[in-house]
């Protein structure tokens, strides 16, 4: 119960973050598309430099089996969550923009700064493994899903910068390798801004969707539903039922940490594609938006029935 209510206050945080994005376009300070350059500087080094500081740990077994569940989990979760978006496609004739925004979550700028926040900077590296599942499923499914195209060269999916922040860390991981202090430093001021930038643009992307269509249009609050409810208690079943929590020592809160990542709202991924390939992008960034702002209440409840049960 005490991690729902902890989560619950820092996701309330980060919402309100959301609200001063939102606010700042709606006064005219900025223009919603003020948010890509800054987008940019999230992407481009504030989340590699938090991604590798995740890294700059003692080398332990512990650690290294704990990293091996998270990967097998993220592999498994995301599979599950594929076959998931195929059913509900069929079963309540979802279009690909929702199908898309229904299985794919969130897992990097919201999660990152959860769990540095939860459980210290030293639970970050095992969110990473579902950063790499998620990040190749980006440049394959969910381009396939949104575009009818998913062929894109393994070098694309490889040489992405998060990837790349991860090989990074995780080299120097395996092989004992501190950064020195300075260095180490830097990057962990510029990490802990992961977070509030990232809310920040989040706001800025919500003020430009158009309310009224999304009052209006019940299939988002449908996808909503999806998202944050039904999924992850499909999920939540799963991880339960499959007794992974005791496999190793600290497993429970490594297996919470990789669902964390499957509850979150939908992908910004998804919209960023959308607009990209000439889709949906209005009902895309509805739906992020409308899941950004609901998972406040949504989270906290399935990491209180993760702990409960």
């Amino acid at each position: 119960m005490e991690i729902a209510l902890l989560l619950a206050d820092k996701i309330l945080q980060l919402t309100l973050m959301v609200l001063l994005g939102y606010l700042i376009v709606k006064t005219k300070l900025l223009k919603s598309e003020h948010s890509y350059p800054i987008s940019v500087i999230g992407l481009y080094i504030i989340s590699p430099a938090m991604l590798i500081t995740a890294f700059q740990v003692d080398y332990t077994t512990e650690i290294l089996n704990g990293l091996y569940l998270a990967f097998l989990i993220s592999v498994l979760l995301n599979g599950l969550l594929i076959l998931l978006g195929w059913l509900l496609k069929r079963a309540l004739k979802l279009d690909n923009i929702e199908q898309a925004t229904a299985i794919y979550s969130n897992s990097g700028n919201l999660i990152i700064p959860i769990v540095a926040s939860l459980f210290g900077n030293e639970w970050v590296i095992y969110s990473t493994a579902f950063i790499v599942v998620q990040n190749v499923l980006f440049w394959s499914h969910l381009r396939l899903l949104i575009c009818g195209k998913g062929n894109v060269p393994f070098r694309k999916m490889i040489f992405n910068i998060n990837i790349i922040a991860i090989v990074i860390g995780m080299m120097l991981f395996l092989l004992h390798i501190k950064l020195p202090a300075t260095l180490a430093n830097t990057l962990s001021t510029l990490g802990h801004m992961l977070g509030p930038l990232a809310m920040l643009v989040a706001g800025m992307l919500i003020a430009a969707i158009p309310f009224k269509e999304i009052i209006t249009d019940k299939r988002i609050y449908l996808v909503a539903f999806l998202r944050l409810i039904f999924i992850p208690l499909i999920l939540l079943a799963v991880i339960k039922l499959g007794g992974f929590a005791s496999w190793i020592e600290n497993g429970k809160t490594v297996v919470m940490i990789t669902f964390l990542a499957t509850i979150s709202p939908s992908a910004a991924t998804a919209t960023q594609m959308a607009v990209a390939y000439g889709q949906d992008a209005k009902k895309a960034s509805a739906i992020y938006g409308v899941t950004t702002l609901l998972c406040v209440f949504t989270m906290p409840l399935i990491i209180w029935l993760y702990q409960f049960l």
